[in-house]
């Protein structure tokens, strides 16, 4: 029996799949069953004792450490025959002192389909191995099996269908666990693209790709995305992973013949500070990331999601700053601001003394403070971060974020001046209702940046009630009063009064 503990319900665990896949003979004695890390563990026992498991094995993320540990201590309470393994990321390296320790009977670290296989069969034939720790192998993707015939009919409707074209990644990253990857092995090509052709008639539609850099190789990239380019359906979604640097004219031109918002890039950029990129082993050139995003802001409707890192070592609040500016000049549709996080077995750890890093002991593991950045900065890093996400990364106030940074020289200066008011009216980052939202950003455009009522009234009216059937803040219905708008063909037509109050602030 496998056990995943998801972080919501429409993750599925594409690693679990994997090794069920590649069970052989015993495939059809499994049973893979996939929980949510807000599901109580005593109710997960209580399913996995239904089924009456001989070999249990759950997979440890950096997400679900903490409740894995709580559920084999009941598991080894209530189940004490049933062997206990345990693989993923969080138990492959640093093992040694982690509660779950004492709890596993048997451990399989790095990639897991061929090792647990072979550890199942020895464990039914009656056979012990002499270690707890079981070292995975890395064979070429052509000698194992794909586990997409796995995902059920539910999975494609409700769900997000992982898919992986290559393993491994070529970078070194100190902060990722790529960086330990010796190779990149692709998938046999063929046999991959029917697979995705198979889940395609069965009317899957989202799909992310695993694979840590897409647009490594050339032809490689090109394959995949004419592929879809073939099969376009409306409601296709594809997700790949990108580094910034390589963007040949060929892969500019296939991505720009897909529709708006169809396939989407996450572009790891970590840091426009040279110094600090190379101290992690990110070297970059810098203008090429630039002229890169700004090819795929203009030149294509790819939605674009970019990745910057507090934390990292040497960097202070100024650098990053300046960074963050440079990036959001270039237009993407969102800035991921995440804290630097102590993974286990990463090249990051060898920083820690020489800059003064202190991580959280607790999951995820974020940096707490370093030499360049005291607690009390970070803490407030970790605010933007949070009220950039809540106003302008989740899309539901396009037009009023802007009066946020509106004739300010910085935009990461101006959404910090934001941070502390919103923080110090609310003293929370959560939970903060869209409408308790709306109230404070009319307040601060109002009170603190004196923009007058009557303009940031209607654009804020305008960017809620984009959702249908949206209710208003009672104090912002007077904004909502209809106006006539002449129209292109020389008709009219009612809207919420708010176009023109949009054309003027674009």
């Amino acid at each position: 029996m496998l056990v995943a503990l998801n972080a919501r319900y429409r993750h599925t665990s594409f690693g679990l799949r994997c090794l069920q896949a590649n069970l052989g003979a015993l495939e059809p004695s499994s049973l893979l069953m996939e929980f949510t890390i807000n599901q109580r563990p005593v109710d997960m026992l209580e399913k996995i004792v239904a089924a009456d498991p001989k070999i249990l094995g759950i997979g440890v993320y950096i997400w679900n450490v903490r409740l894995v540990e709580e559920l084999a201590g009941l598991i080894r309470a209530v189940l004490p025959d049933v062997v206990l393994v345990l693989g993923g990321p969080e138990v492959s390296h640093e093992w040694e002192g982690q509660g779950l320790q004492s709890l596993a009977h048997f451990v399989v670290q790095g990639e897991g389909e061929q090792a647990f296989q072979a550890l199942c069969e020895q464990l039914l034939q009656g056979e012990v191995p002499d270690s707890q720790v079981i070292v995975g192998a890395t064979p070429p993707l052509d000698q194992l099996v794909f586990p997409y015939r796995l995902y059920s009919d539910d999975d494609i409707r409700h769900r997000v269908i992982y898919v992986e074209a290559s393993r491994g990644c070529p970078y070194k990253c100190q902060f990722c666990l790529s960086s330990l990857d010796k190779r990149v092995r692709d998938a046999p090509m063929t046999a991959f693209l029917a697979e995705l052709d198979t889940l395609l008639e069965r009317g899957a539609r989202d799909f992310k790709f695993i694979d840590r850099t897409f647009n490594l190789s050339l032809p490689f990239s090109l394959t995949i995305l004419e592929f879809f380019q073939k099969r376009l359906q409306p409601d296709l979604s594809l997700h790949f992973e990108m580094v910034p640097e390589r963007l040949p004219e060929e892969l500019l031109t296939a991505l720009a013949q897909f529709p708006p918002g169809m396939v989407q890039l996450e572009v790891g950029v970590q840091t426009f500070n040279p110094e600090v990129a190379k101290r992690i082993s990110r070297p970059m050139k810098i203008e090429k990331v630039c002229v890169n995003l700004q090819a795929l802001h203009e030149k294509t409707d790819v939605h674009m999601h970019v990745d910057l890192i507090v934390g990292l070592p040497g960097e202070n609040v100024a650098s990053f700053g300046r960074g963050f500016d440079r990036l959001q000049a270039l237009g993407p549709h969102e800035i991921q601001v995440g804290l630097l996080k102590r993974l286990k077995g990463t090249p990051i750890r060898q920083y820690t003394d020489e800059f003064a890093i202190v991580y959280s002991p607790n999951p995820p593991f974020e940096v707490m403070k370093t030499q360049a950045l005291g607690f009390q900065e970070m803490t407030a890093m970790k605010r933007f971060a949070r009220f950039w996400d809540l106003v302008v990364n989740n899309g539901q106030f396009p037009q009023t974020c802007l009066w946020i940074w509106r004739d300010q020289d910085s935009v990461f200066e101006a959404f910090q001046a934001f941070t502390r008011w919103v923080y110090a009216t609310l003293g929370r980052t959560s939970p903060i209702s869209l409408l308790k939202l709306a109230d404070c950003l009319f307040d601060y455009l109002v009170m603190e940046r004196g923009f007058p009522a009557t303009d940031v009234g209607p654009v804020l009216v305008a960017d809620l009630v984009r959702t249908p059937g949206r209710r208003l803040p009672k104090r912002l219905q007077v904004y909502d009063e209809p106006t006539k708008v002449p129209s292109p063909d020389n008709g009219e037509k009612k809207t919420s009064g708010l176009a023109r109050q949009q054309r003027h602030l674009l």
